[in-house]
């Protein structure tokens, strides 16, 4: 199979009418991660709209080239050696659109390449009610439901109806949220296919009192997170013995590991379960990190840490 593509089989491969959108060759991972680590991929393309995102997933499935899906960039650890193939970024899908109102319940439909930022703003500005503890969470909407974003008692499955995905062969399909199976940081996202939009169910609510709650748990996070500093945020799933008791932050600290560095990649002392890049740190150097902080945690309270954060690409 052809897993190298370069800009004269890009050109073979997808004819300019039937896409549109930005294309970048050897495009350094680095510029796309909220950590600012990874290495080049060999294509960053960047689909306007749904058909040309169809054309090109059809095509590369044609020609057997690989395709890596991205949204925010959050949560994403790009290893040195960069991305094969293709990296599909849905940065471009970003409406929000109000469906339907019945009493106090308020239906939207929301594109992938929503900033889940600019969702919290929007239901703050508006008086909608429901997901005032995601506030602060970086990333895109199509992220935030891929891993059941939440905080503070929130989580994306509470206020999600169902989502649209498109398959690896440019099939659309719309998955229910019962379907989806969100879980703790994990949802049942079908292998190989990339989220188009979602429908979600807010509550309307006294606009004052929304925005006070999101005020209040965006100053908890700025007092308990590195927020200004590089970082993929939580590092580790709270392993689910700990996760009432400070999760896998607090083990992490207390076996002594806040301020572990290897290289410019430190383990925050803000929080223990933030990886902060202080300035040119690596990919291999995140996960040599990982993997001692994993070891130390398991010597002194005999717990395996999970990674809550996505690692891709080519070493």
């Amino acid at each position: 199979m052809q897993h190298k593509i370069d800009e004269r089989l890009w050109h073979e491969l997808v004819h300019p009418e039937s896409f549109s959108g930005e294309v970048r060759f050897m495009e350094y991972m680095k510029n796309h991660t909220s950590l600012r680590i990874g290495g080049t991929a060999d294509v960053f393309a960047s689909p306007h709209d749904v058909v040309s995102l169809k054309n090109l997933l059809i095509a590369l499935k044609n020609k057997g080239i690989p395709f890596v899906p991205v949204g925010g960039g959050t949560n994403l650890l790009v290893k040195d050696g960069g991305i094969g193939g293709v990296v599909v970024s849905v940065r471009n899908f970003r409406r929000i659109v109000p469906l339907k109102e019945e009493n106090d319940r308020v239906y939207f439909f929301v594109e992938s390449g929503v900033p889940l930022q600019k969702l919290v703003s929007f239901t703050k500005e508006n008086g909608y009610s429901g997901i005032e503890g995601l506030a602060g969470i970086p990333g895109g909407i199509g992220g935030a439901i891929a891993g059941n974003a939440g905080a503070f008692g929130y989580e994306i499955k509470n206020v999600l109806v169902s989502a649209t995905v498109m398959h690896s062969g440019g099939e659309i399909d719309t998955i229910s949220a019962d379907e989806l199976g969100l879980e703790y940081r994990s949802s049942k996202m079908p292998a190989g296919s990339i989220m188009l939009s979602a429908n979600i169910k807010l509550m309307r609510d006294v606009k004052e009192d929304i925005e006070k709650r999101i005020e209040g748990f965006l100053r908890e996070k700025r007092e308990k997170q590195p927020l200004s500093e590089l970082s993929a945020g939580c590092v580790f799933k709270n392993p689910e013995s700990a996760s009432t008791s400070g999760g896998a932050g607090r083990l992490i600290d207390e076996a002594g590991c806040k301020g572990m560095r290897i290289g410019d990649v430190e383990v925050s002392t803000v929080h223990a379960n933030f990886f902060v890049n202080k300035g040119n740190a690596t990919a291999s150097d995140f996960v040599r990190l990982m993997d001692g902080v994993r070891k130390k945690v398991m010597e002194m309270f005999g717990v395996g840490l999970e990674p809550e954060i996505r690692i891709v690409g080519r070493e």
